[in-house]
C-alpha cells in the first residue's frame, strides 16, 4: 500500500501546508478520498466553535473498522497486524497477521452481540497490555459500540466515576495483568468499582494472570467460554455496522482543572482520516516497517498510534505488556533488537529514567534497524534528546518531539521524520490543516517571530474533540470560550525566529507528570478526604524524570504526630481515591495557606516556593495573612 498524501520533501510539505489553509476542505476531502467509504459525505464541513459544533464528512457512512482491517485482506491479509510482547521475557511473543486479527475481531463482534451489546452502547474496557485489548477495542467499533479504555493504574473509585459518568453497562476487564515483577488484580478492582454502578447488566473476563476472581452469577462470563459459544455456532461473519461519518467512535477521560475528570468523545471519520495522515506522514511509514509506540492503549497515544493509525495504513504495530526497566533496563532495545523495529515511539519520562542507568544497558544491543525516533507526552529537555539521539539513534535517526492532547485526537505540532527540520525541545512546526495562533491574557493575536503566548487553534482539524460525553457546556467552557473563535489547548508556546513552536507547559490548573495530566483539583480533592486533613493546595514543580512532580502543602490535624506516617497515609488515600499515577511527590505541612481576602489560594506563590524560587514572590500585600509565606518558605522540603 502507498500513500499518494505521504510528503517526502520540504517543499512538499510547503505546498501542503498553503493548500490545508487556503483551501481545507478540499485539503481534507482529496485525503479522505483514499479511504473506503460505505457512502461518501455530502459535506466536508459544518463548524462554528461558538456552540461549538463540528462536523466533518457530514452524511458519509463508514465503519472504521473496515478501514483498519477488511480493506487489507486482499492485498496483505498474511502481513502481521500486531506483534505482542509480553511482560515476561521468557513467555514466547505472538504475531497476529491482518487475516487472523480480521477473524478474532469478528469472533468477539459475536460475543458482545451474544451479550446484548449494540450500536450506541457504552462498554468500559479496563484490561492489561494484551492482544485482546486491541481486540475488544475493534470489535465494539464494529458492532458500533461506544469503547471507554480505562488505564489500568486507575483505582475502583476513578473507575466507578468513568462508568457512571459514560453510564456504561457493559465492562470487559481481565482476571489480572502483569506489569513489570507486578501483579494487578483487575477483577478484584472492577468488583469494588461496581459496588457503586449496579446498572452494569455483564462483565466479560479473559483469564490472563489465573488470579483467583469471584464471579457474580449472571453478570460476570468468561470470555474463553463466550468465544466457545461462538465456534459452535460454526463461524459466523459480523458485517461492520453503517456507522455515520459523526456517530461517537469512543469516550476517553481526561483530567481537567476541576475535580471531575472529563470524558472527551472523538467521532468515527473524522479521527480515522487525522490519525492515519498524522501517522503515515510524521513516522515517514513505509510498507513493511515495524512501528514500536510504548504506550498504555489506555491512553490516547494507545488508541491513535497503536490500534487505529497504524491498522488504517496496514502497518505493523508492536504491542508490549511490561515496563522499559525490567526485567533490566535494557528491556526496550531487546524487543527492538528481537523484532528489527524500526520505528520507537515513547515518553521523555521514560527515556530520562533510562538515562540514569548508564549505558550499560544498551551494550551489545543491535539497534542498527531503527530508522526514525519519536516522543510523545510532554515536551522532551535537551540533556534526554541528545542521549536518545546519540546512543538510541547512533546520530542517524530523527527524533519527532510531537505536541498532541487527547482532545485533538492525533499530532498536531510536529516535524516529519527526516522531511522537515528538527531542534531540540521545539515540537518545531504545525501539520497540515494545524493553523496555531498565540495569543496574549486579553486574547489578542501576538503576531511575528520571536514571542510567546497560550497557544490556540483558530480552525478545525478532522479529529477535534466533539463534545464531553453528556456536558456539552463543559466542553464549550473548557476549550472555546476562553478566546473568541479558537480551540485553548492550555499550553504557553514560544515561537523562535524561524517561526518553531515549543511548548512551556500547561498555563492552568493541570500538571504534566510522566506524560499523563492530572489536575490539581482532583488530587486536592482526593487529599481532602483523609480524615486528618483540613485543607490542601497542589502545584507543580521540576522533577528530574518525571518532567513535573506533585507538591502538596496540607493543613493536617491528624492525630498520630509521626509526620512520615501522616504522609504515608494521605498517598495512601490518594492511591486509593485516584490511582498510584497521582500520589504527591512531596507533602510538605503548614498551619496555613496564602489566601487572598476573597479566600483565593495564591498558586502562584505555592508554585514559586515549590521550585525553590523563595526570593522573587511578588506582591504578598493583598494576602489575608502575609506572615503564613514566611512560614511556608522556612518549611520547603
Amino acid at each position: 500500500m502507498s500513500f499518494p498524501y505521504q510528503i517526502r520533501s520540504f517543499d512538499e510539505y510547503k505546498a501542503a501546508y498553503k493548500k490545508s489553509v487556503d483551501d481545507p476542505e478540499g485539503f481534507w476531502a482529496g485525503i479522505a478520498g483514499h479511504f473506503y467509504w460505505r457512502k461518501r459525505w455530502d459535506k466536508v464541513l459544518d463548524w462554528n466553535f461558538r456552540e461549538p459544533k463540528i462536523e466533518w464528512f457530514k452524511g458519509g457512512k463508514l465503519n472504521i473498522t473496515e478501514n483498519c482491517l477488511d480493506r487489507h485482506l486482499g492485498s496483505f491479509g498474511n502481513r502481521p497486524a500486531i506483534i505482542w510482547e509480553p511482560n515476561d521475557p521468557e513467555e514466547h511473543h505472538r504475531v497476529l497477521t491482518y487475516r487472523e486479527l480480521h477473524n478474532k475481531v469478528i469472533q468477539f463482534a459475536n460475543v458482545l452481540k451474544n451479550n446484548g451489546i449494540r450500536k450506541g452502547d457504552r462498554v468500559c474496557i479496563y484490561m492489561g497490555m494484551v492482544p485482546e485489548l486491541a481486540i475488544a477495542v475493534l470489535a465494539c467499533a464494529r458492532v458500533g459500540a461506544i469503547h471507554s479504555v480505562i488505564f489500568g493504574g486507575f483505582s475502583a473509585q476513578s473507575i466507578a466515576d468513568r462508568i457512571i459518568d459514560a453510564n456504561a453497562e457493559f465492562v470487559i476487564t481481565c482476571d489480572g495483568a502483569f506489569r513489570g515483577n507486578k501483579e494487578i488484580p483487575l477483577k478484584n478492582v472492577i468488583d469494588d468499582a461496581l459496588v457503586q454502578c449496579k446498572f452494569v447488566k455483564r462483565v466479560i473476563v479473559l483469564t490472563r494472570t489465573r488470579t483467583p476472581v469471584s464471579m457474580i452469577k449472571g453478570r460476570d462470563v468468561w470470555w474463553e467460554d463466550e468465544i466457545k459459544k461462538v465456534e459452535t455456532m460454526g463461524h459466523p461473519d459480523y458485517p461492520a455496522e453503517e456507522m455515520d461519518a459523526e456517530d461517537p467512535l469512543f469516550i476517553l477521560y481526561t483530567s481537567g482543572s476541576t475535580g471531575k475528570p472529563k470524558g472527551v468523545v472523538h467521532t468515527s471519520a473524522g479521527y480515522m482520516v487525522y490519525t492515519n495522515y498524522t501517522f503515515v506522514n510524521v513516522f515517514q511509514y513505509q510498507p513493511g516497517d515495524i512501528h514500536f509506540c510504548t504506550a498504555d492503549i489506555g491512553w490516547i497515544t494507545g488508541h491513535s498510534y497503536i490500534v487505529y493509525g497504524p491498522l488504517s495504513a496496514g502497518a505493523t504495530s508492536l504491542m508490549f505488556e511490561g515496563i522499559p526497566t525490567w526485567p533490566d533496563a535494557g528491556r526496550f532495545w531487546d524487543i527492538v533488537e528481537k523484532h528489527k523495529v524500526n520505528v520507537i515511539y515513547t515518553a521523555p519520562t521514560a527515556i530520562r529514567s533510562l538515562m540514569g542507568f548508564g549505558l550499560e544497558p544498551l551494550k551489545g544491543k543491535d539497534l542498527s534497524s531503527l530508522k526514525v525516533l519519536g516522543t510523545v507526552g510532554e515536551p522532551i529537555n535537551e540533556e534526554a534528546w541528545h542521549w536518545y539521539d546519540e546512543h538510541v539513534g547512533k546520530k542517524k535517526c530523527p527524533i519527532v518531539d510531537t505536541w498532541w492532547q487527547t482532545e485533538t485526537g492525533g499530532v498536531m505540532i510536529s516535524n516529519l521524520a527526516g522531511i522537515t527540520p528538527a531542534k531540540p525541545t521545539y515540537a518545531t512546526l504545525p501539520m497540515p490543516g494545524v493553523q496555531p495562533v498565540l495569543v496574549d491574557e486579553k486574547g489578542e493575536e501576538i503576531e511575528g517571530n520571536d514571542v510567546s503566548g497560550n497557544l490556540c487553534i483558530r480552525f478545525p482539524w478532522p479529529s477535534i474533540i466533539r463534545t464531553t460525553y453528556g456536558d456539552h457546556e463543559r466542553c464549550r467552557t473548557n476549550y472555546f470560550a476562553t478566546y473568541e473563535n479558537m480551540y485553548f489547548t492550555g499550553d504557553g508556546c514560544h515561537r523562535d525566529e524561524q517561526g518553531m513552536y515549543r511548548i512551556t507547559g500547561r498555563v492552568d490548573d493541570v500538571l504534566n507528570v510522566s506524560g499523563h495530566r492530572i489536575g490539581t483539583a482532583e488530587v486536592e480533592n482526593a487529599i481532602n478526604m483523609h480524615a486528618g486533613v483540613v485543607e490542601s493546595a497542589v502545584v507543580g514543580y521540576p522533577h528530574d524524570i518525571k518532567g513535573q512532580g506533585i507538591y502538596a502543602y496540607v493543613i493536617y490535624q491528624g492525630s498520630h504526630g509521626d509526620d512520615n506516617l501522616s504522609r504515608q497515609d494521605i498517598t495512601q488515600t490518594v492511591s486509593r481515591i485516584i490511582g498510584p499515577i497521582a500520589k504527591p511527590d512531596k507533602i510538605q505541612f503548614v498551619t496555613g495557606l496564602p489566601k487572598t481576602r476573597s479566600g483565593k489560594i495564591m498558586r502562584r506563590i505555592l508554585r514559586k516556593i515549590a521550585e525553590g524560587e523563595t526570593e522573587q514572590l511578588g506582591d504578598t500585600s493583598a494576602l489575608l495573612d502575609p506572615g503564613v509565606v514566611d512560614e511556608i518558605r522556612n518549611g520547603k522540603l
